[in-house]
């Protein structure tokens, strides 16, 4: 198996949630610095939001992008501790096709070496859906600055090997929304 990669981006196209009852686009730091990283590291913002932490408002957002053949990654920040509202991953969990285990379990072995012992309430995951690739990060910055300098700013760089989610983000399947539309429509028509 060969481990060279190109030494040209393939930059993804990459939407950024935000899942909070408290921020608002002046205070939403975490998302600010995602998308900010997300940038320079080459790659395409398609979408930024903002939603308070409702696991239906959640999932309905979700389920769009992860349908959306012009998004290949997600990445939410927020939702993911134990506070009674936080609800992202139950959200985002009954959507994926598969987890990606080792991200929640890379995220809290770099946190503990920042925040001691307090890295096990995190609920830090990933995942896969419809070959669109999602990880779901803490709200606080620090997380963010965490999770993307140590794990996310390789595994979405195409050139990272011996491997990355890069090639299999990019290998999304293109259904254009008025195709599965029509589709949709025309059931049940005589």
């Amino acid at each position: 198996m060969s481990s060279e990669k190109s030494s040209e981006l393939k930059p993804l196209n990459i939407a950024i949630l935000t899942v909070s009852d408290t921020r608002g686009a002046d205070e939403d730091t975490s998302g600010q610095f995602l998308e900010d990283n997300v940038v320079e590291a080459g790659h395409h913002l398609i979408a930024r939001r903002i939603l308070p932490d409702d696991v239906y408002l959640v999932r309905a957002l979700m389920s769009g992008w992860i349908a959306d053949p012009d998004i290949h990654a997600i990445i939410i920040t927020g939702g993911t501790g134990f506070h009674e509202r936080d609800s992202t991953p139950e959200a985002v969990a009954p959507l994926l096709d598969k987890t990606i285990d080792g991200f929640g379990e890379e995220f809290r072995r770099l946190s503990a070496a920042e925040i001691g012992t307090s890295t096990i309430q995190s609920r830090a995951f990933g995942g896969l859906a419809n070959h669109t690739v999602i990880f779901c990060l803490p709200g606080s910055t620090g997380a963010c600055r965490t999770g993307w300098n140590g794990i996310l700013s390789t595994q979405l760089d195409s050139r990272y090997g011996p491997c990355n989610f890069s090639a299999l983000a990019l290998r999304k399947p293109d259904r254009p929304h008025h195709r599965l539309h029509e589709k949709i429509g025309n059931r049940g028509q005589r």
